[in-house]
């Protein structure tokens, strides 16, 4: 009885849960204002002045680019990064054409800008800037491991200077570097600034569901203020405080399983940023898009000198390994949730059975049985006290019939039995407690782990991270817990009893519309349970004939 109740309310705690993340969880917590400073102490050029503009994105002409990873197209116009496609991840409802992150087409503006903030020399390189390339098209070609398209601006006061793009095979990871010669008279000191504009507007598919709700949005990590997220309804009512200084980090657009960020700290390559030559701002710009952005300090270069300026930028899956690799925090994006401290070591093993297996289904499989050997002796303990309680069904019916509608005297006495037979119904409900932060756990790393996105498992399930196309899963997940409720001791309140029976439709339709990888679990994990269910009990009959 006290097993079913329990069942009752972890049904409650989920709706509470839910209904709690959807309209008390803590929001994105805000930036605050800072000022950046240079090493001469000297403010960094103010950032709207970087990035002053009045106008919609102008175009110009188009150089494709195709690797081993992406597709990118980048337009002469301020030679910046205006589409890309990730030949490796297919569009939500097409796995067989890539995915397009980036894209300043259609009904959707994503894109990624630079451009030099006028010094002492006027009318230098923005994003309104024509270049010129001498290439239309640039391929990485077999046995090359980096292909390399270079953009030339106007020479303006004897300052010359070139924008090159560096892909890499098999990296997400694109260096963007701007040379400068300059050919005038004096030292030129300036700044660049490194941009991510997009609209407001959610990708496709991260819809909310049960509660929950992925974040579309910018963000920055700074070794001062960390990891910052800002939503786009506080940006365009002026609630978020946007400016913020560092001495490394990064500055990103996040959505649903992709994130694109300029790194101003790589991994791999020099801190631009240090000391503090680094400002960080979010804003909405005339043009109705929204900008994270960053300002960096250009090393002064002396006049007949030439100097450079190289920022990568990442545009790509949130891939804990590939995230890892390219700047230090960088894996920050990928949102587990209020359950990460559960998710995230969730996730490692599981990756850790993959690389083994090879496919993401059977190391769900695999997952599920290692975690309930590891409760093994817990489960045993629960079966254990369900056949004790089995027992004792009888003596309570005749407790019930004994004692009638005095509940109170009932009560008292299904009390002293449990004492005198030491029976204690809660020792059952550990492994059902334990099951509760697993199952949401699982429930937001699937949400959250791009590597599970179109991975299929067999047959009929093409995409863990989605709903069984053909509800399968959830009819043996029924199924298994009507099984399961078999085995369960009858309780003295025919009403449970029914409530019981019922619960198997109740949860098969509530995972009807969870993620397949869920439903595989709890299938995988309840099939188990009957088996251990099953031999345990067997061996505790075994053993009460024994001893009679």
């Amino acid at each position: 009885m006290e097993t079913k109740r329990l069942i009752i309310f972890v049904l409650l705690s989920f709706a509470i849960l839910f209904g709690w993340q959807h309209f008390y969880a803590p929001k994105p917590v805000q930036a605050t204002i800072a000022e950046t400073q240079t090493a001469d102490g000297k403010p960094v050029t103010d950032v709207p002045a970087a990035v002053a503009d009045n106008g919609k994105l102008q175009q110009g002409s188009r150089i494709k680019v195709v690797t081993d990873m992406v597709i990118a197209e980048i337009d002469t116009m301020g030679g910046d990064l205006r589409k890309l496609s990730l030949i490796k991840h297919g569009q939500i409802d097409d796995a067989k054409q890539p995915f397009v992150l980036l894209q300043d087409s259609g009904d959707h503006t994503y894109v990624a800008l630079t451009g030099l903030i006028n010094g002492n020399v006027a009318n230098l390189p923005t994003h309104r800037t024509l270049f010129t390339s001498d290439v239309s098209e640039a391929k990485l070609e077999n046995g090359k491991d980096s292909v390399a398209v270079r953009l030339e601006a106007p020479v303006i006061g004897g300052v010359k200077v070139a924008k090159i793009y560096t892909f890499k095979r098999g990296s997400y990871v694109i260096d963007v570097k701007y040379e400068i010669n300059n050919g005038s008279t004096a030292a030129l000191d300036t700044s660049a600034y490194f941009s991510l504009r997009r609209d407001s507007v959610p990708p496709k598919g991260s819809n909310e569901r049960f509660g929950t709700s992925t974040f579309t949005g910018p963000a920055i990590f700074t070794d001062a203020s960390k990891f910052k997220k800002l939503e786009f309804k506080d940006i365009e009512k002026d609630k978020a405080e946007h400016v913020l200084e560092g001495q490394d980090g990064w500055v990103a657009m996040l959505q649903h399983y992709f994130a694109s960020a300029w790194l101003l700290s790589p991994s791999n390559g020099n801190n631009v940023c240090k000391p503090k030559n680094c400002q960080f701002k979010v804003e909405k710009k005339p043009d109705g898009l929204f900008e994270v952005a960053a300002v960096v300090k250009v090393p002064t270069v002396a006049a007949g000198a030439s100097g450079s300026l190289s920022v990568p930028l990442y545009a790509g899956p949130e891939e804990t390994r590939a995230l890892e690799a390219a700047a230090p925090g960088l894996d920050l994006v990928k949102d587990y949730g209020i359950f990460k401290v559960i998710a995230q070591p969730m996730f490692w093993l599981l990756s850790q059975i993959h690389g083994v297996i090879g496919n993401w289904g059977w190391a769900i499989v695999v997952f599920t049985l290692l975690i309930k050997l590891a409760f093994y002796p817990l489960a045993v303990t629960q079966y254990r006290s369900m056949a004790k309680m089995k027992k004792l069904a009888p003596r309570m019916q005749r407790l019930k019939e004994q004692y009638g509608d005095d509940r109170m005297k009932f009560q008292q006495a299904v009390m002293e039995l449990y004492k005198s037979e030491k029976a204690n119904p809660l020792s059952g409900c550990l492994p059902l407690l334990i099951q509760m932060p697993i199952f949401l756990g699982l429930f937001y790393m699937l949400q959250a782990v791009v590597e599970l996105r179109h991975a299929g498992w067999m047959l009929w399930v093409h995409d863990l991270s989605v709903a069984d196309p053909y509800y399968v899963l959830p009819v043996l997940m029924a199924i298994s817990m009507y099984v399961q409720t078999l085995f369960n001791p009858p309780s003295a309140d025919p009403m449970q009893d029914k409530m019981m029976k019922i619960m198997p439709l109740v949860f098969s339709f509530m995972f009807l519309f969870f993620p397949a990888g869920l439903v595989l679990y709890y299938v995988v994990n309840n099939t188990f349970s009957i088996a251990q269910q099953w031999y345990i009990t067997r061996q505790i009959e075994n053993a009460d004939k024994a001893k009679a």
